[in-house]
């Protein structure tokens, strides 16, 4: 009996030994991570293009000429020949004050006129006969010089007369009031009926040449010597962006530098003029000013959504070709259209991942997802 105990224990003993070595073995084999699954990651490539070096502001349009209309005499305003907001051509019919007073007082002038002009010449004639009578002992010399003084004096008379004319037709002229220049019309601040004054303090319209056009800007005195630089090389480019989706630019040329940088701001002022033919410009309209000072060929660009920043500076993950990832230092330079300059670090060609970066480590696998397709790169 005793022996049959011993056995039984013996075999227990066993039965224990073997069921602890197969879990410190199960727990060995737990220890062992399993393989990271590759990470959806989307790629772009580094290519190649010419960059321009661009001076990026903020500009207000300005109309290149503007008219305060004001009438030149007073009166009645009988008619109105335009409609608000409508373009007018340089010498266009805007406005006409009731001209019967001076029509007026153009025939009262030319009645004046010709009155004096009649004393004048018979006052010549008869110094004529003075003259002649004088010759012969007939009359005496003083006679004869207060004649002459008379009938001089009679003509100056008749040009002053000649001169109110004048001053008659020209005050009836500007009751016709002409577009000075070429533009469009604002707001009409007079109606027909009113009564205007000669050079009230409101006009009666104000006109803006929108074609072309000029964008007022300033910039930081600190890139005067480059933009000097680049002008001496030629006319610069710049371009004006409206606000607001779908605005197309507009590119003009700079035409305007201040000759003194305002000392309470730093910055100089410029102005660039466009010939504006669509009209994209509207006076008082802010927009976003471009000006190109020269343009870096061949550079190296990548989506800037490539490029992150670490504790080590600026990188990117390299798509390697056996589908892995590699953590890649990058000097960085401008950016240019949601694309960023890598000046060192990175050549044409390479693939750089541009979305999933957050989950990714270098020599992580990499499962790209461009498009509508899932591929794991291996």
């Amino acid at each position: 009996m005793r022996t049959i105990m011993r056995h039984c224990g013996r075999l227990l003993l066993l039965l224990l030994v073997l069921s602890g070595g197969l879990t410190a073995c199960s727990d060995e084999k737990s220890k062992t991570p399993p393989p990271r699954p590759p990470v959806p990651v989307k790629i772009g490539k580094a290519t190649s293009r010419g960059v321009p070096v661009t001076l990026r502001a903020v500009g207000t349009v300005e109309a290149r000429a503007t008219v305060e209309l004001r009438a030149r005499v007073g009166g009645q305003l009988m008619q109105v020949h335009f409609q608000e907001g409508e373009d007018v051509r340089k010498g266009t019919p805007l406005f006409t004050i009731d001209p019967q007073p001076f029509q007026v007082a153009l025939r009262r002038a030319e009645a004046q006129a010709g009155q004096q002009q009649a004393l004048a010449t018979t006052a010549r004639e008869k110094e004529r006969r003075y003259a002649a009578l004088g010759k012969e002992g007939l009359n005496s010399q003083q006679d004869y010089d207060l004649l002459r003084a008379e009938a001089d004096s009679l003509e100056a008379a008749g040009a002053a007369d000649r001169a109110a004319i004048e001053d008659a037709r020209l005050q009836l002229s500007w009751s016709r009031i002409a577009a000075p220049i070429s533009g469009r019309t604002g707001s009409l601040l007079a109606h027909v009926g009113d009564q205007v004054r000669a050079n009230d303090t409101q006009p009666l319209l104000v006109i803006h040449q929108v074609e072309p056009i000029d964008v007022s800007f300033t910039l930081p005195e600190r890139e005067l010597p480059r933009l000097r630089q680049a002008m001496a090389a030629g006319s610069l480019p710049v371009q004006a962006l409206p606000e607001g989706a779908g605005a197309a630019p507009e590119t003009g040329r700079l035409t305007f530098v201040d000759n003194a940088v305002d000392t309470a701001t730093g910055t100089i002022r410029l102005k660039a003029t466009y010939t504006n033919a669509a009209r994209t410009l509207w006076p008082g309209q802010f927009v976003t000013v471009l000006i190109t000072l020269a343009t870096l060929e061949n550079a190296t660009v990548v989506p800037a959504a490539a490029v992150q920043t670490g504790q080590q500076g600026t990188y990117v993950f390299v798509a390697r070709e056996d589908g892995s990832a590699e953590l890649r230092p990058v000097e960085t330079g401008l950016t240019d259209a949601g694309e960023i300059v890598i000046v060192k670090g990175l050549k044409p060609g390479e693939t750089v991942v541009i979305d999933g970066q957050l989950r990714l480590t270098p020599d992580a696998k990499l499962d790209i997802k461009n498009g509508k397709t899932s591929e794991v790169a291996r």
